[in-house]
Formats: C-alpha cells, structure tokens, sequence
C-alpha cells in the first residue's frame, strides 16, 4: 500500500537520481509522499567542485540525503595517471565533504551512502573506486556521533553486483557473472529502493552508524 508517511520527512536530495539505484531509491522515496526531484549530472557533477558548491547553495538543506555517485572503471594500480587519483579524490570524496558540510540535514533525518563491499574485501584492479569510498565511509562512520545528537541516522549501503549500467560496463558477461554468484542473479536496483523507502518510512531511527552490506551474501567477511 504506497501512501505519505506519517514522521516529519518531506524532502530528499538523492544524487545520481537519473538512472540506476539513485534513481530506484528516489522512486520509493516519491512514493511515500516525499519530495524527491531527479538530480542528475546536469544538477550536479561530483568531479567539479564548482558545480557541487553551487549546487549546495542552491539546495542548503534536507530531510534526507543519499550520497551516491559513479565510479571508476577498473585499473591496474600501476598504470593510474595522477590526474585519476585527483579527479577520483574529488568525485567520491571532496564532492560528500562538502555537501556534509554545506547542506544541512534537518533534525531527525537520514544520510545514505552507497558505496561498495569492496570496502571490506577490495580488489586490485579497483583500487581506484574503493579507495575514496572507504575513505567517505570512514569520515561519515566519525560523524555519526555528531548527527546521532541531532536524531539524523547515518548509514552506508555498501553495494555488492547490481543490475546497472556500471555494473555492465565493468562485466562483459552478465550472464556468467550471475551464475558465480550465491543467490545466481544480481540485486536489482528496485531492491536498493525498497530498503531505503523502509527505514525511512519506518521511522527506523536507532540503526546509524552502520554499514550494511547489500550483496546477496557474496562478501565473506565477518565484520
């Protein structure tokens, strides 16, 4: 049964919200009766600061934020250009610092951030990606104590194979990709959507600080 919800939570700035799970998680969110525009590339490009200091002038505060963003493609460590680090450092890492600090999230809100498993299991060929999502993750981990006081939960959905457009671009087949995998199918980004759509609707207020790992039970670490 979709409906509004019945707490405080009426806006949402999910980024990357054009296509993929940015785009599946402001669906749910539009149909629990919440504000939720779709904020592509256009509105905001990670990898300029300009565009993402513009962009939390013109949206300086939410009930809601979904950090969420591209990534890089696979890489050998020893063949990345200086100027990938730097693009990359500013795209998933400088671009959440200053949103987080810039854009207030009212009292009793919610921060997401998608970022991947590899935080916990990193691969060599993605050093790039998993890199400056361990770092975002490790700088909003620090800060929830500060947005627990102010009733905003923090937590970060770490992604295992989804069914998106990257995903594509980094497994020339799916097909076999999926048959590797313990549940033999990828998550589907409507999945990714339903669970943000569930805390959030649920008033589910006393998880924060963690980070959840969505990946059909592929991860094999402990903690």
């Amino acid at each position: 049964m979709e409906g509004p919800i019945m707490n405080s939570i009426k806006t949402a700035l999910v980024l990357g919200s054009s296509r993929g799970v940015g785009k599946a998680i402001a669906e749910e969110l539009r149909k629990a009766g919440i504000d939720a525009p779709t904020i592509s590339s256009k509105e905001i490009d990670t990898a300029d600061r300009a565009s993402v200091l513009a962009f939390a002038q013109k949206h300086p505060s939410t009930d809601v934020l979904v950090l969420n963003t591209g990534g890089p493609p696979k890489k050998d460590f020893f063949e990345i250009q200086r100027e990938e680090w730097e693009k990359y450092h500013q795209q998933l890492f400088l671009s959440f610092v200053a949103l987080l600090q810039m854009v207030e999230v009212h009292r009793g809100g919610y921060i997401f951030l998608i970022s991947s498993h590899l935080i916990s299991e990193p691969k060599e060929n993605m050093i790039l990606s998993q890199t400056y999502r361990l770092a975002s993750w490790s700088m909003l981990k620090a800060l929830s104590k500060h947005f627990a006081a102010r009733g905003v939960s923090v937590i970060n959905i770490a992604l295992g194979p989804i069914l998106t457009d990257r995903l594509k671009n980094l497994t020339a087949d799916i097909p076999a990709l999926e048959g590797k995998l313990p549940m033999k199918r990828a998550g589907k980004p409507e999945e990714i959507g339903r669970f943000v759509r569930s805390i959030v609707e649920g008033d589910i207020k006393y998880l924060t600080g963690v980070s959840i790992t969505f990946d059909g039970g592929l991860s094999s670490a402990i903690l």
